[in-house]
């Protein structure tokens, strides 16, 4: 193998990994602003789990941030739970920044 072939390989062995971790990371987002939403909405924990469950599964749809977004703006608005989507989104972002790092500290 040529240094080319092994910077190759090396480049997509650390792509892949970061591709995992960032799933992980989204997952991990997701799960939490699920839990924050549960409670917001009034839910018991086990409720609660079973919503940012089927939060984590959104990911796997294109677009998934916009998804999960909107699944928690639509359930706070039939709730009457007084979340502006700003709110929302600053949540998310801080989640998902908690997220990395704990993925992060993990590894």
């Amino acid at each position: 193998m040529t240094t080319f072939d092994n910077r190759e390989k090396s480049f997509e062995h650390g792509f892949a990994i970061g591709s995992e971790l960032a799933f992980k990371a989204r997952a991990r987002r997701n799960q939490m602003i699920g839990l924050w939403a549960g409670e917001k909405l009034g839910m018991d924990p086990a409720a609660a789990d079973a919503y940012a469950s089927e939060l984590v599964a959104l990911d796997l749809k294109p677009e998934a941030d916009d998804v999960v977004f909107e699944r928690i703006a639509e359930d706070f608005a039939k709730a009457g739970v007084a979340q502006s989507h700003h709110q929302i989104r600053r949540n998310m972002m801080q989640m998902q920044i908690e997220a990395e790092r704990q993925v992060r500290e993990s590894v």
